[in-house]
């Protein structure tokens, strides 16, 4: 389970994947040789996204050392038999436990919560809200403005004196 949960983890914090998308990652959606996944996400709309070292050495890990040997294109399984596709609930438990281990209380809690953690380090770095978008594959900009909001220096450049010049 350490090993799985590990890669699971890495892939939603450093891709900013959906549980969904954990739960339908397939053997045959990765590319080693390009070290790419192929992502189909909400949109049912193929994607390849780069696979970062560590996250593409904690998979490597997970498949060589600790998934079971079945018939089963699905990355991740199940630990109990039968050993099929794991469910987005389960990615959800998975993330309550390690949140639980490191001490984290309040806050956002679910899967979820790395994709949003992963735009607002992204956007205070200094990346645009179209390459935030293109990382988390939203289909509007929109979508994405809400990032927008963590780069104080940014709006500070864009907001408007007060009207009348006394602030509220």
């Amino acid at each position: 389970a350490g090993l799985r949960d590990r890669a699971i983890i890495l892939l939603l914090a450093r891709l900013g994947m959906r549980a969904g998308d954990i739960c339908q990652l397939g053997l045959s959606d990765i590319d080693w040789t390009t070290a790419r996944l192929r992502v189909a996400g909400k949109s049912r709309r193929a994607m390849q996204l780069p696979l970062p070292q560590d996250a593409g050495d904690a998979l490597l890990a997970y498949i060589e050392q600790a998934r079971p040997s079945v018939r089963e294109d699905h990355v991740f399984l199940r630990l109990q038999a039968p050993q099929g596709p794991l469910k987005s609930s389960a990615i959800a438990c998975l993330v309550a436990k390690a949140r639980a281990r490191a001490g984290i209380e309040g806050g956002p809690t679910g899967s979820h919560v790395f994709r949003h953690s992963l735009a607002t380090s992204m956007v205070r770095a200094g990346a645009s809200l179209e390459a935030v978008g293109a990382i988390l594959r939203h289909q509007s900009p929109e979508t994405t403005a809400i990032y927008a909001k963590v780069d104080v220096t940014m709006l500070a450049r864009v907001a408007q004196p007060w009207p009348g010049g006394a602030p509220c």
